[in-house]
């Protein structure tokens, strides 16, 4: 009976599904994009109330915590008391934080809007990623990496927003931004109705594919080895999205013209993995993917330090293209590992891989100062090692 119930529900599945799933990427392209403009109004802040870097990293560690630590606690209470509208709350949480910063002339409210922002954020991935799947239609990689994608432009967004009006306008600008906010938060009361209206429906299915067959060690193991991967995974990705272009002039001698232009195509890379890993996994098998995405990617890695300028931008654009691909089929093969933990799952490796990316940076910046850039690349050419821990995943998918 329980089989009979899923396949009528499935059916009509994928005619809303892409209406929602761009919807909550559209979403999530604000919702990046915005806490991604905190990082560009510091020099602002930092001249005007001749605030200090001991501060300045208070104000990080501050966004960090809500933003990172929050969202397994998030994901675990919406698991069990589902609020269809929690996203448009935690939207308006971010709405606040924005008109805060825009007018705060005091360290503690600079404080609050950094707490506010990141419980914003705190509350957006892990909701987004269970709706993103309950819309899929059984298509979830497809779901979390068209989910992803909006996150990676908005992130991008951010800092040439930060350059071209918040640093020339000032402090009041970000004000500006909290339209965006609101905007997000209408597009997301509609996406909320239509959670509304599919909960039961995906209750069934909860019940129906909660038995993985796996006892409760070998999941502990799975998921922590899921997390190294990610840990190997955004720590690389840190040393290209941070040093890039300093790695670019200093040992090539570019321009920052010409550096910026090389990291947009890294970034673009990036993105059109992230699209495409989802779907190659629903086709392929996530476990495929993950290991050709991690530990695949280690030849062009190992390469890129002794490369001249050409091949170091066209191993760039490998590695980005490789290397995004893997976290929409780490996600979906996590929340297989734990069924009916689609919150808690998403919030733990979304968290997790927010604070391990921050982390990474700080630590890698204190290397390339000890040691110099182009130490670091020799140095995070070893990471996708990490992806042979692939052979402890168990086999949870289907034919």
């Amino acid at each position: 009976m329980t089989t009979a119930t899923t396949t009528a529900d499935q059916p009509s599945a994928p005619t809303t599904a892409f209406a929602i799933i761009a919807a909550l990427s559209f979403c999530h392209m604000l919702n990046d994009m915005m806490q991604s403009l905190l990082a560009g109004i510091y020099p602002i802040l930092k001249e005007g109330y001749a605030l200090d870097f001991g501060q300045i990293g208070l104000m990080t560690l501050t966004f960090q915590i809500t933003a990172s630590l929050l969202q397994p606690l998030v994901g675990i209470y919406t698991d069990r008391r589902p609020q269809p509208y929690s996203l448009t709350v935690g939207m308006g949480s971010t709405f606040t934080g924005l008109i805060v910063l825009a007018n705060a002339h005091r360290f503690e409210w600079m404080l609050v809007a950094c707490a506010l922002i990141g419980l914003g954020s705190a509350v957006f991935h892990p909701e987004s990623s269970r709706i993103a799947r309950m819309a899929s239609g059984g298509r979830h990689g497809l779901a979390q990496s068209l989910f992803q994608v909006g996150g990676n432009f908005g992130t991008a967004l951010g800092p040439l927003l930060a350059a071209f009006i918040v640093l020339p306008q000032g402090q009041k600008s970000v004000a500006w931004f909290s339209a965006a906010a609101l905007l997000a938060m209408l597009v997301l009361w509609q996406v909320g109705s239509w959670y509304a209206g599919k909960r039961k429906t995906t209750a069934r299915h909860a019940v129906a594919h909660a038995v993985t067959g796996l006892s409760p060690s070998r999941v502990v193991l799975a998921i922590a080895v899921l997390g190294l991967l990610v840990f190997s995974k955004y720590i690389y990705m840190a040393s290209l999205t941070n040093y890039y272009t300093f790695y670019l002039i200093h040992k090539f001698g570019v321009g920052i013209r010409e550096s910026q232009l090389l990291l947009f195509l890294f970034l673009g890379a990036v993105a059109a993995g992230t699209v495409i890993g989802g779907p190659v996994g629903d086709r392929i098998g996530r476990k495929v993917v993950i290991w050709i995405s991690i530990l695949g990617v280690l030849p062009f890695t190992l390469a890129l330090p002794y490369a001249n300028l050409f091949w170091t931008g066209v191993l760039t654009v490998i590695i980005g293209l490789v290397l995004a691909s893997a976290f929409s089929a780490i996600i979906v093969f996590a929340q297989e590992l734990v069924p009916g933990k689609v919150g808690l799952i998403a919030g733990l490796f979304f968290g997790f891989a927010f604070g391990i990316a921050g982390l990474g940076a700080a630590v890698l910046g204190e290397v390339a100062d000890i040691k110099g850039i182009e130490y670091v690349y020799h140095l995070c050419a070893f990471l996708p090692a990490f992806g042979i821990l692939t052979v402890f995943l168990p086999n949870v998918e289907r034919a």
